[in-house]
């Protein structure tokens, strides 16, 4: 496989505490006369804060990668450079090929001008003449779904027709290397959708997309292969499974017992939540398929409390949720009365449910007028003892036994 990309060694600095007295506006030019008087005259200097730092990786054709990291990892910065926003302070990238980004609403787009005219001019920044881009206009304007706006100024577009637009000129105009920032979250479920399966398509091609995306659920059904910032470090890079399972492991207590630290001093107080074996055998950090388990969920009311509910969520080790139930769904209805004094609520999860692997559970807590959410406080694994999935080999994220009826 050709490269695509070639990293080597990028490392970038910012100044902190410094502005550019260049680009400063009249009015804080304005503040500084008028502060000065009061103003220490002893001077800090400037601060080097290095964003990203000894970071080396290469990316072949054909291949779609993740770029995955907590805010403030270095993603954006990176991002910066590969589409030759920003240069490096050190190191080198090697890009081979034509590269087109999206990276927040509104770059790249001139305010005033229209839709039609905005895909134009993004074609000839990459270097496409006026037939080629004409011969993927209709195609960009079908994706985008908005050819009613196509001659208004994209200023009063909404977010959403911005990215609409933005994502549909970035794909259709053959990049060789396609950039995607978070910014696809601002798009609504179906257009995400739309959006990923042309970024499978572009692979199809032949051609590099590097995404990134706080949702591992997306970026497990997307990529092969994903780089991990940490800080500014490149921390790992790998096969997509593996490298998700550790970025979601980080800091995750593997217990099958929850207590909070501090009381909440509110209407709802929870003393423990844990899991339970439902045949009565000791709870350990992994069951077998075949095993019924329970989460006891023990808490006391105590102050009166508006109709609300307990949210139980179980998720898959990529964070990606496989289904919610609640404390109304015996009433059949969305919220319940409460009772002030201490209760014990059992959700009971039945056997051969979940597909061998690992889970974690939230759950949230009424709090006034909305819910407070406790994320990832238990975890276990379903091994392949006794599980069908294992021995049949079914596909699924879930593995159930469900009833069937015959004539």
């Amino acid at each position: 496989m050709n490269d695509a990309i070639i990293a080597q060694g990028i490392g970038k600095t910012y100044r902190l505490g410094e502005q550019d007295t260049a680009y400063k506006l009249m009015r804080e030019r304005i503040a500084e006369m008028v502060k000065a008087p009061f103003a220490k005259r002893a001077s800090r200097p400037a601060e080097l804060f290095w964003a990203l730092k000894d970071v080396s990786f290469t990316i072949g054709q054909a291949e779609v990668i993740g770029l995955i990291g907590k805010n403030g990892a270095g993603k954006s910065t990176l991002l910066k450079i590969l589409s030759r926003i920003a240069e490096p302070t050190e190191g080198r990238i090697d890009l081979y090929g034509r590269v087109s980004s999206l990276l927040e609403v509104g770059i790249g787009f001139h305010p005033e001008l229209s839709g039609r005219d905005n895909v134009y001019l993004n074609g000839a920044i990459l270097g496409m003449s006026r037939q080629e881009i004409r011969r993927k206009f209709d195609e960009i304007v079908e994706f985008a779904e908005i050819s009613k706006f196509l001659d208004t100024p994209v200023k009063r577009y909404s977010s959403g027709m911005y990215v609409r637009l933005a994502f549909a000129v970035a794909a259709h105009l053959e990049p060789d290397i396609l950039i995607v920032d978070e910014v696809l979250a601002v798009g609504d479920s179906a257009f995400q959708q739309k959006c990923l399966g042309k970024m499978r398509d572009i692979r199809s091609e032949g051609r590099t997309v590097i995404v990134v995306s706080h949702n591992m659920a997306t970026i497990a059904s997307l990529c092969q292969r994903v780089v991990w910032l940490d800080a500014g470090h490149m921390k790992m890079a790998g096969p997509t499974q593996e490298i998700v399972h550790q970025y979601l492991s980080q800091g995750v207590q593997h217990d099958v017992s929850w207590m909070p630290r501090h009381p909440s001093n509110a209407e709802f107080e929870y003393h423990s939540v844990s899991l339970q074996r439902a045949d009565g055998q000791e709870m350990t950090d992994s069951v077998p398929g075949d095993a019924a388990i329970d989460v006891v969920l023990d808490f006391s009311v105590v102050k009166p409390l508006s109709d609300r509910r307990i949210e139980l969520h179980v998720a898959n080790a990529f964070g990606e949720l496989l289904f919610t139930s609640t404390s109304a769904d015996p009433d059949h209805r969305r919220n319940h009365a409460w009772t002030i004094g201490r209760h014990t609520f059992v959700c009971h999860i039945p056997a051969n449910l979940l597909a061998p692997g690992r889970y974690q559970i939230s759950v949230t807590h009424p709090f006034g007028g909305w819910d407070t959410a406790h994320e990832n406080i238990l975890s276990f694994t379903v091994t392949e003892q006794n599980s069908v999935a294992a021995t049949d080999g079914r596909g699924g994220k879930i593995a159930p036994q469900l009833d069937w009826t015959r004539d």
